[in-house]
């Protein structure tokens, strides 16, 4: 069953008449948004469209079924982006599903995830009513901040109405470098160099090869007059500091068309689940050592403080990371288990949708 209201007042006489709602919008992440068990899908999509744009004091106010490319596309007419990169945009992606997954991509490397730049949350709880938290002034204000807590929460304390975000000028132009090590230790050595180097970089990824070695990916942005000198002072460091033994600079088009495909996951294979693991850069050789035969597939993003798994067996990977203490959550998949391994802060989760959902409107989390 599905429902899809098309105003604020129908939204919350759904939410009064139904049980067992599931908020959905793009449809982009199924493992969160398919409906199982008996839920009823709550389809967003017809909550749609820019509510307020300030360009010139960096914030805007949409309805959370709009999709990201519209906002995209609204932001950049004036120059200014989102930093934290929200992947699948082009298949569809809608704002309200980018902050109920908590999915940020390479990009967010530099400023931060999804929970730094969103400043406002309207949404309908499970007692139908209409609850507000934070808004369109960019500051920090004492005690709960909702919308932070409700980044991630995957539709179980209400439905999003419309949400806030403040965003940032656009970088002019950009590159990217890869560089090719040996092995992990090296490559990890590489990254923690690069920390504390005085290189500005959007994006530092790392990617295990076929044969056993790894990439490291670095992408600039910045005035396209000073792009070339800070990619030869970075090839310069990696060539001085690290173990990399072979380089490669990305332009342009290139560079772009690379991006979008990391964008869109087009390196997950049909058929197999995409899972988002958060990590530390310390555990990724624990982690590479578990999974190297459950997931053909990984990338690890935000300088290595993200695992993306592609497995074929959810299971596994499931008891596996109960196994080395990793919590992770499942985009791509079967529907109605988004969430594996160990869940740090359920019970206040838990606390806090008997709060906001006590008859229990939305599905359990």
């Amino acid at each position: 069953m599905s429902l899809q209201p098309t105003t604020l007042e129908e939204l919350q006489e759904m939410v009064a008449a139904n049980r067992s709602l599931l908020p959905v919008g793009g449809g982009t992440k199924p493992a969160l948004s398919a409906a199982s068990n008996g839920a009823t899908r709550l389809d967003m999509s017809r909550l749609s469209g820019l509510i307020e744009y300030e360009p010139g004091e960096y914030t805007f106010t949409a309805y959370a079924g709009t999709p990201v490319r519209d906002i995209v596309a609204a932001l950049a007419e004036h120059g200014q982006y989102l930093p934290f990169d929200p992947p699948l945009v082009e298949r569809g992606a809608t704002l309200g599903g980018v902050v109920a997954a908590n999915t940020a991509g390479s990009g967010r490397y530099r400023y931060g995830g999804v929970r730094d730049f969103i400043i406002g949350v309207r949404f309908v709880d499970g007692r139908s009513q209409l609850v507000r938290g934070g808004g369109k002034v960019v500051k920090n204000a004492a005690g709960f901040d909702l919308p932070k807590f409700m980044v991630g929460s995957a539709g179980r304390f209400g439905a999003f109405v419309d949400l806030s975000f403040k965003v940032f000028p656009e970088p002019r132009a950009y590159v990217t470098l890869k560089a090719v090590f040996p092995g992990l230790g090296l490559v990890l050595g590489a990254i923690s160099s690069l920390f504390t180097a005085p290189n500005e970089m959007d994006v530092l990824d790392l990617e295990p090869l076929a044969d056993g070695r790894f990439s490291l990916i670095a992408r600039l942005g910045g005035l396209s007059s000073a792009l070339p000198g800070r990619i030869e002072r970075l090839q310069s460091f990696l060539y001085a500091k690290t173990e990399a033994v072979s380089h490669e600079v990305i332009q342009a088009e290139a560079d772009a068309a690379l991006w979008q495909q990391v964008n869109a996951f087009a390196w997950v294979e049909d058929g197999l689940s995409l899972v988002k693991v958060p990590i530390s850069p310390k555990r990724i050789p624990l982690l590479e050592n578990v999974v190297h035969g459950l997931a053909p597939r990984r990338r690890y993003t935000a300088g290595g403080n993200i695992a993306w798994l592609a497995v074929s067996d959810i299971d596994s990977l499931d008891a596996v990371l109960n196994t080395v203490n990793l919590p992770g959550v499942v985009l791509f998949g079967p529907p109605g288990r988004p969430f594996i391994g160990p869940r740090p802060g359920v019970s206040l989760a838990r606390r806090v949708k008997q709060a906001l959902d006590p008859s229990g409107k939305f599905l359990e989390i």
